[in-house]
């Protein structure tokens, strides 16, 4: 008999989280009786009355939870008298706050995704990155978006917000003012308005507000990776960046901020992506041009190739299943 391995996800929005849980999942299916409890991910679901069976029952069950409210959840069932081993990743860098950290102890194992984040936490933790499903995220030519007019586009995508980058973008996409068949694409959920009024001004500022679009986060973001000519990642800081793998996979030229998140162990600067520091306009603003007048080296198939060899979501599964059984 297969022990049991339940994921949750409780979440309405589609976020890294909920991408990162649908890619690893079927991988777990040879070793595991793999389900997924709560609501707005794609998977096999288990109802809250099968769930509770399995979990007082004599079965070899694990559990692995990724946001507060569903380590709450669990840990109310263990305090009824449920046995199960109970795993817990925390996919924010951010220094936990004293509800989290208390949450993380209770877990037996903790995992976190990149090493400055297992630095910052302070106490026992394995790390283990996100992967990604390689065959969707596959690079595909001729790929055109009837909502973008100009003939090629630079894509930022993820949340949109300060911490994220979108400002130096902006500042650095002036250069695209003399070239009209560019365009900067910012796909994303916008935190607040205001954030978004202040990006709209510097694109008038430099006379590109015509080459700027703003598209809610969709679950499409396949065909945006597909139908760039680069995709730019200029965050301050990242929990991990499921966009920068994603994008490689897609065969992207991917230019992403030095040591933040994962983008240094993804990207060897020249190699397979372009890497620069972190709110540095002139670095950007230098790629952006040298990717507009087809100056830059096109490293796609390079960076595919790194993503398929180490970061694919099977390679994940087989990571996750070491903690599972240790």
């Amino acid at each position: 008999m297969k022990p049991v391995l339940i994921h949750t996800h409780f979440h309405k929005r589609i976020t890294g989280i909920t991408r990162s849980v649908e890619n690893v999942l079927p991988f777990f299916d040879v070793k595991y009786d793999t389900y997924l409890y709560g609501y707005g991910a794609k998977g096999r679901y288990i109802s809250t009355v099968k769930l509770l069976k399995i979990l007082f029952s004599n079965k070899e069950v694990v559990v692995h939870c990724h946001r507060n409210n569903e380590m709450i959840r669990l840990l109310f069932f263990r305090f009824l008298g449920a046995k199960f081993k109970l795993i817990i990743t925390k996919h924010a860098e951010t220094v936990p706050s004293g509800l989290t950290l208390k949450l993380l102890k209770s877990a037996d194992k903790v995992v976190t995704l990149i090493q400055s984040m297992s630095e910052k936490l302070g106490i026992e933790n394995t790390i283990v990155g996100h992967g990604v499903d390689i065959d969707f995220f596959a690079p595909k030519e001729n790929i055109r978006l009837k909502n973008i007019t100009q003939k090629q586009f630079i894509l930022c995508a993820g949340r949109v917000r300060k911490a994220k980058g979108q400002l130096v973008l902006l500042e650095a996409a002036k250069v695209l003012k003399n070239y009209k068949d560019w365009a900067i694409v910012i796909v994303g959920k916008i935190d607040k308005p205001s954030f978004l009024v202040e990006l709209k001004a510097i694109s008038k500022k430099h006379g590109i507000e015509d080459q700027v679009y703003f598209v809610n986060e969709t679950p499409d973001i396949k065909c945006y990776y597909q139908a760039s000519s680069a995709v730019v990642v200029p965050s301050f800081s990242e929990g991990f960046s499921l966009v920068t793998a994603e994008a490689m996979s897609c065969a992207c030229n991917v230019i992403a901020t030095k040591n933040v998140g994962v983008h240094s162990s993804l990207i060897t600067h020249t190699e397979n992506g372009f890497l620069v520091d972190a709110g540095n306009v002139f670095e950007l603003k230098t790629l952006l041009l040298a990717t507009v007048k087809n100056e830059i080296p096109y490293v796609g198939e390079k960076a595919r190739a790194e993503v398929v060899e180490n970061w694919s979501a099977e390679k994940e599964a087989q990571n996750l299943i070491k903690v599972y059984r240790s």
